[in-house]
């Protein structure tokens, strides 16, 4: 299947000059792991537990930017929080850098990589310009963060603890709220920009 233009290239167009390409790629990746830091502290009120707009953020960044460039954003927000930067929720109180990286929220971290990278693959394939496959791409996305971040809370912890209920079902509702947010704004960005195809 061709890969097809991603919303960045879309709204900002290099047309294929190497110099310029790499410069726009710098800038998106610097704004968007400074949007992942702030989305990661911004809390907003939800049932059973608050909710950040990280994931949110960081799965649309995927799509928005394609796989390389939403993979590249991501790992440049962990090393920035690697580098001690207070990036990541609950720090500087939590801890920061490795130590904190290497905690309990470890595995979610490194689920926001390929998170993105899926979803940006699967937008370069068309799935972020409709309702059904934008909310299977965000569902999809989703799955990757929980799936490494219970595999590393299940080894740091042991599996014989309570791990759904630890890493998972508190936050479902939110997940689901987030996905929902998703599978409404980008097929709109869509048409806002009156082109359904790249």
């Amino acid at each position: 299947m061709n890969t097809q233009a991603t919303l960045a290239d879309k709204l900002w167009s290099t047309d294929k000059n190497v110099p310029l390409t790499v410069i726009r790629n710098v800038i998106l990746a610097v704004a968007g792991s400074l949007l992942i830091w702030a989305s990661a502290k911004i809390q907003v009120p939800f049932y059973p537990v608050p909710m950040t707009m990280q994931t949110l953020v960081i799965l649309a960044i995927g799509m928005a930017y394609g796989w390389r460039l939403g993979a590249i954003t991501v790992l440049l927000y962990l090393a920035e929080g690697a580098s001690g930067l207070p990036v990541f929720a609950g720090t500087p109180e939590k801890g920061i850098g490795l130590v904190y990286m290497m905690g309990t929220t470890g595995g979610y971290l490194t689920g926001f990589v390929f998170a993105a990278a899926t979803t940006g693959w699967l937008a370069e394939r068309g799935w972020d310009r409709n309702i059904a496959t934008t909310a299977l791409t965000m569902l999809i996305g989703t799955a990757i963060i929980y799936a490494f971040g219970l595999l590393w809370l299940g080894t740091l912890l042991g599996f014989d603890k309570p791990i759904l209920a630890w890493g998972l079902t508190p936050f479902l509702p939110a997940a689901f709220a987030k996905i929902a947010l998703a599978t409404a704004i980008m097929p709109m960005a869509w048409k806002l920009l009156g082109k359904n195809r790249g």
